[in-house]
Formats: structure tokens, sequence, C-alpha cells
């Protein structure tokens, strides 16, 4: 895929500045870019890199201009506008046009115009799919399941029956939607499941990452709203409604009933308990445990941070001997004169 800068430009809603004609043919690191290739540079602790960069064009903001030995995309968010171009060189799916033969649909399904479905894929009955959607090999929609339009799902992504995607989603492959959530009440003997009646309902410009999954509701739908991106081998449990644009880094755990806002990050590695309140904006660092609503907006933590093993070790046993140490302290501060 080819483009000249000056059609870059346009495509992107930068300034250009230099050659309109030259031919940039991918995107490429500032020190590993060569001649017909795209860079950009977002992050300060890469500047030393812009002088030496062999890139035929770089994306970055009007200050740095000058110091760019090649021609300029000019962008006062060049991540943002990196982004876009991404999209420009990326390449389309794989997936033939039409149905392949080894598909297993049902005569009930609809589909809109351009639907394309790759092999051993299973459509089954009642399930509708908008224009433009792509299903990769070994799919697996389950009944009354629609998906909007142009939905791309990679290989061997499994929606249960009643799960319900908006347009322009994006499912990786093995990506579990609409499981039964974990949901067992004991009766003393033994746990006795709990059907799990309710659905997944997904917005528009989802994305998921490889092995992530989310449960179906125990009565009301699990949602996940508009535009939020789902990293690997994340997964959302029974009920919880995930608000617009929020953002989950892989390996995290959302336990059931939880309610997450809008425009939030959850880092790496977070777990989650169930039935909690999160509102909007909030930001949580990797391998922090949520165990208690979050009424406010801003950056929270938990855990300690990395220390050499020894050190570690010591600080456990002090860990240990707080609470005696705060009660000795009480009985000196009743002890001192003037307290």
């Amino acid at each position: 895929m080819i483009f000249t800068l000056g059609e870059l430009s346009d495509l992107l809603a930068v300034e250009l500045r230099g050659d309109p004609s030259l031919r940039i043919d991918g995107l490429a690191s500032l020190k590993n870019a060569t001649a017909g290739k795209l860079s950009f540079l977002s992050n300060p602790r890469y500047v030393n890199q812009l002088a030496s960069t062999q890139a035929s064009a770089v994306i970055l903001e009007p200050a740095l201009a000058t110091a760019s030995p090649c021609a300029q995309l000019i962008s006062s968010a060049p991540y943002v506008t990196y982004a876009k171009a991404s999209q420009l060189f990326a390449p389309e799916s794989a997936t033939e046009a039409g149905i392949h033969s080894s598909a297993c649909v049902h005569p009930s399904v609809v589909m809109g115009e351009g639907v394309r479905i790759g092999p051993n894929v299973v459509v089954e009955e009642g399930v509708r799919l908008g224009a433009g959607t792509v299903l990769g090999a070994g799919c697996s929609i389950g009944a009354r399941s629609t998906l909007g339009e142009n939905c791309t799902l990679f290989a061997n992504v499994s929606l249960y029956h009643d799960v319900h995607i908006g347009d322009r989603v994006v499912l990786h492959s093995s990506v579990v939607i609409g499981a039964d959530g974990f949901g067992f009440a004991f009766d003393g003997r033994q746990s006795i499941k709990i059907a799990q009646l309710g659905g997944v309902q997904i917005g528009n410009d989802v994305e998921i990452g490889a092995g992530s999954t989310v449960d179906r509701g125990a009565l009301d739908d699990t949602v996940i709203e508009h535009g939020v991106k789902i990293d690997n081998h994340v997964q959302i449990a029974h009920n919880c409604v995930i608000g617009e644009h929020t953002i989950i880094c892989g390996c995290s755990a959302i336990a059931g009933s939880t309610s997450i806002g809008r425009y939030c990050t959850i880092g790496g590695g977070v777990g989650i308990i169930g039935h909690l309140q999160i509102t909007d904006k909030v930001m949580i660092s990797a391998m922090s445990l949520v165990s208690q609503s979050i009424p406010e907006p801003g950056v929270y933590s938990s855990g300690t941070g990395l220390l050499e093993s020894k050190e570690w070790k010591r600080n456990i046993v002090r860990f240990r001997q707080l609470d005696d140490m705060a009660k000795r302290l009480r009985e000196l501060e009743k002890i001192t004169p003037g307290k």
C-alpha cells in the first residue's frame, strides 16, 4: 500500500512540510526506518533518534520541526496522528468474500451485503449479521445473536446465544462472549447451579483482545458500552457494566455486578471484587486489588513497589509486627507527659 506524502497530509488532516510527491510505503520506528517509511515522534525520550533517522518523513509536533532532517507531517497530537496513519497501512482480512463451503449456516440467518464467512464457521438459528462483517475460520455464533455492520471476528471466536454486538466491533482469536456467569448456591452439601438467564450487550467500536471472556448475566444483561477497549486475557464476570471508552489492560479480572464508569483506565493484572461502583475517569495502576467502591475520579493504587528480595523479606517481617507496634505506641502515648 503506497501513498504520496501529500495524500497522507490530506487523509490525516495535518500540515505538510516537504515534498508532497514523496512516496510512502509503510511505517517504522525512528531508529529502524529506511527510505520510503513514515515515522513519528511523540515520546521525548526518543528525541535523540530524530537527527539520525533514515525515514522519508516524520510525524511530530511543531516545536520539533526544525530538528528533523526529513519531511514532516506537523501534528498537535503526533501519537493520535500515528494511530490514524497505522490504519491506512493495515492489511485487510484474509477471509474470502462469500461463505466458505465448509461453513454451516442455518437457513434462517439474515446477512447484509458483503458478509464474509470463513472455513468451519457455525452460525445458528435466528442470527443476524450486518453488512461487511467478517467471521474468521472456526467461529461459532449462537442462536439469536446479532452483529452489526463491519465487525471483524478473528479465528475461533465463540458467541453464545442471545449476544448482541454493535457496529465496527473487533474480537480477536479465542474470545468467548456469553458463557455462563459463575453463579452457584450452596445448600450445605453441594453447590446448586444458578441458571444464567441474561445475555450480553456490546456497543459500537469495541475491541476485545485474544483469549478474553465476557460472561452473560444471571438476570440482567452484562453490558460493554461504546468504545471500550479490552486487552488480552481479561475476565468480565456476569452483570458487569463497563462504561464508554474505558480501557482494561491485560490479565485483569472484574467480578460480578461491578459497574465501571466512562473513560476509566484499568491497569494490567488488576483485580476488582464484585458489587462495586467505580465512577468516571478513574485510573487504577497495575496489579492493584480494588476491594471498595471508588466514588471520586483520580488515580488509585494498592500493593507495594518492587524491592530486592532481602529487603522485601525484612519489610514483610515488619508488616506482620505493625499491629503490635501500634498497640505499644498507644501505650507509650498514654504515659508520655503532655499527651
